[in-house]
């Protein structure tokens, strides 16, 4: 079977440890989309690690890790990644890269980064990891493939096309160094000598695994609201964040997808731009952000400070919709302790009317939180793992969030370990 992880909100929510968990019974974990442009913190029992683009199966010497053909492969992030591994005593994980998945070249992290120049005040908060520029190239046909690197004419080909094409914007937009073909074969060659012992035909792979009835991990990165298509549309990732382009970057076909588990923070919180309902701001974020994770609200891949707010039930009751919930875990709970009271947004006031209904971009911008008011419990839950164990006001603060999203919550995370989480009955 093949069960699903993935995020309700804009990622952060605490995915890369409800991979990792799950990942010990899996027998292959896919990274079905995305790139470096994002991280999964996992703290296990060889230390704590970030990873961007290897899948969190890698931990686990009986999983198969494959990076699937949606993601953008960043080959020099990939090999410093594994080097970390290596570093940190974990055995070299078993690894398949999709000789279909694309390469994220130099150039899409320089066309990144001026564009971001280019726009100032109206920039995307882009991570400057060559998303766009990557998912651009894939879906106007002049993307690069893993395959590409063993057929030299036909690379070289593609390389001349490309460089006439990005040489336009270089000289004449951003007014930088023109793109050179030959330095741009001469550095592939060195990712494919780099790559060689891990690229495979995933494909078949997957599919004859299914046949065998192994079970498989779907790992997503970013969530709900950074869909381009569904989400807070233009300031989403350029890649979709839902469970069901696992059929397509993963490629599972999607009778198979039986589980869709979908994570989601016991609060709210972002890095980058765009609208963002219950954010908070001044002393009172700064000090849920300084409590919150395992070493406070900083993303894994920029270290930029997160973006925090009060738990929205309205993006998050949409989010598990688009994606499909069959069950939803709860995370960082533990983090909510130090308060007296703990608001929830129910509603957004959108034009003098309250809607429980997420709204498209083009009325986000006039939305006004709605709050509901429930008592804190005032007590370090940290490492907590029975369930009924919880103060009473914790466990009443799980069961109003369940009833306002409409989804189940099988599972409350009450710190970054491993093994720190309850289950529900």
């Amino acid at each position: 079977m093949v069960k699903a992880i993935v995020g309700a909100n804009w990622g952060d929510e605490g995915k890369g440890k409800i991979t990792d968990m799950f990942a010990e019974h899996s027998d292959v974990v896919i990274r079905f989309q995305g790139g470096a442009n994002a991280g999964h913190t996992i703290i296990c029992d060889y230390g704590k690690f970030a990873l961007h683009l290897l899948p969190s199966g890698v931990f686990y010497p009986h999983t198969t890790n494959i990076i699937g053909n949606g993601v953008a492969l960043d080959v020099s992030k990939f090999i410093a990644e594994l080097k970390a591994l290596e570093d940190g005593g974990v055995p070299a994980p078993n690894m398949i890269v999709d000789q279909r998945a694309q390469l994220l070249m130099p150039y899409h992290v320089l066309l990144d980064t001026y564009e971001e120049e280019r726009l100032a005040g109206a920039a995307y908060g882009s991570t400057k990891s060559g998303i766009a520029p990557f998912y651009a190239d894939k879906y106007s046909k002049i993307g690069i493939q893993v395959a590409d690197l063993w057929n030299e004419e036909r690379l070289m080909g593609q390389l001349e096309h490309i460089c006439q094409l990005k040489n336009v914007l270089m000289e004449h937009l951003y007014h930088k160094p023109l793109l050179q073909p030959k330095e741009l074969f001469d550095l592939l060659m060195g990712y494919r000598e780099a790559l060689a012992p891990y690229v495979g035909d995933a494909v078949t792979f997957v599919h004859q695994a299914l046949a065998e009835g192994k079970q498989i991990l779907l790992e997503g990165q970013l969530g709900s609201m950074k869909d381009p298509n569904l989400g807070i549309c233009p300031m989403t990732t350029s890649s979709h964040t839902l469970a069901g382009f696992g059929t397509v970057g993963g490629a599972v076909p999607p009778t198979a997808i039986e589980d869709v588990v979908v994570v989601s923070k016991a609060y709210s919180s972002a890095v980058g731009a765009g609208v963002f309902t219950s954010e908070l701001f001044g002393e009172e974020a700064e000090e849920l952000r300084r409590r919150g994770g395992d070493a406070g609200e900083y993303g894994a891949t920029t270290h930029r400070p997160r973006r925090v707010g009060w738990f929205d039930a309205v993006a998050t009751k949409y989010g598990c919709m688009v994606q499909g919930a069959t069950q939803v875990v709860l995370t960082a709970i533990d983090c909510l302790g130090y308060l007296d009271e703990i608001k929830v947004c129910v509603g957004y006031e959108i034009d003098g009317k309250v809607t429980d209904q997420f709204p498209v971009p083009a009325l986000l911008d006039r939305a006004k939180p709605v709050y509901e008011t429930l008592p804190g419990w005032k007590c370090d839950i940290r490492g907590i793992t029975d369930y009924n164990a919880l103060p009473q006001q914790a466990k009443a603060y799980v069961d109003f969030i369940e009833a306002r999203i409409g989804y189940p919550i099988t599972m409350v995370s009450t710190g970054p370990k491993r093994h720190e989480i309850t289950h529900r009955k």
